[in-house]
């Protein structure tokens, strides 16, 4: 059996699929956990507690840790490490190999392309936590105390999912007859990992004996767009004029008065004022595959987004 903590968000649900495919036997952990068919078990827990993570793990070949939470520092300052902490005892415990979906906030701003062997150099105070939880779990690693991995993403997209910039500030509003939205600066190259390539490579992680106690960068098309091109692909897929408007620091400064995410987003923004460029060309030469286009990927998200 394979274990999913944090099931039920954007790559939880994709993984979930994958494995069902595939009569995976699988136990969702959440908070809240709901029923899916094809699903072994649904069971409640939080994470941030030790015996909860450890009955989550119990009898599991291989736990993958996709969880998210809310995007606040503090919230995430005092959690995250206590899960990271909790998520490898209770695979020691259990004697289950662990697989952490990170993000790539711990790299800080990057000048050319974001490699698996970039250096953590963290310039936001949320860098700063994913850079620890990263180093806690790569100190085990090299211990030789656990068999695990780190897969990283950049920003994702995909159907169906109600997170990611890009599915709030340009397919959601394409779908409503509203005008899309940019953050910061459309005229930089940005790159997007496709969320249903995200949870496919974790299920080929997990099945490849080489991949186990290294870092990986899923697989996420080269040469990304830039703002105002992503919105030209999405918009021509809503049949509309790509006309959009740009939130510059001034504006999500003031809307953050009012909004706690876009507050909470504000540290961020050099993602989006610079070329954020992801290179994914390790996991395409291990497993000789290629990620979804972003010509692919924008249709089949829009396509979602008007259902």
């Amino acid at each position: 059996m394979v274990s999913i903590l944090g099931a039920g968000g954007a790559i939880g649900n994709e993984l979930a699929k994958d494995l069902m495919a595939r009569n995976e036997s699988i136990r969702l952990v959440s908070r809240n956990p709901k029923a899916v068919a094809g699903a072994t078990q649904a069971l409640a827990a939080d994470l941030s507690r030790l015996d909860d993570t450890v009955q989550a793990v119990s009898g599991c070949t291989v736990a993958f840790l996709v969880a998210g939470l809310k995007y606040d520092t503090r919230v995430w300052r005092e959690l995250w490490p206590r899960i990271i902490r909790n998520a490898i005892e209770a695979c020691k415990r259990a004697n289950a190999k662990l697989i952490f979906f990170d993000n790539v906030y711990m790299y800080g701003k990057v000048d050319g392309a974001m490699t698996e062997e970039t250096p953590l150099r963290p310039c936001s105070k949320k860098g700063e936590i994913r850079a620890e939880i990263a180093t806690t779990l790569l100190n085990e690693i090299k211990a030789g105390s656990l068999t695990a991995l780190i897969a990283r993403a950049a920003d994702f997209y995909g159907p169906g999912i109600r997170s990611g910039i890009p599915n709030i500030l340009v397919f959601d509003k394409l779908a409503k007859g509203q005008k899309p939205a940019w953050l910061a600066n459309d005229s930089v190259k940005h790159s997007f990992t496709y969320t249903p390539d995200a949870a496919r490579s974790l299920v080929q992680l997990m099945d490849s004996g080489n991949a186990w106690n290294q870092t990986w960068h899923v697989p996420t098309a080269p040469d990304p767009p830039t703002g105002e091109e992503f919105i030209a692909l999405a918009a021509k897929e809503f049949g509309v004029t790509p006309k959009h408007r740009v939130l510059s620091r001034p504006m999500v400064k003031i809307a953050g008065w009012f909004d706690s995410d876009i507050r909470e987003s504000y540290e961020m923004l050099y993602q989006s004022e610079f070329d954020y460029i992801f290179d994914s060309s390790k996991f395409a030469r291990a497993f000789q595959s290629q990620p979804t286009s972003y010509a692919e990927g924008i249709r089949e998200t829009a396509e979602a987004s008007r259902l």
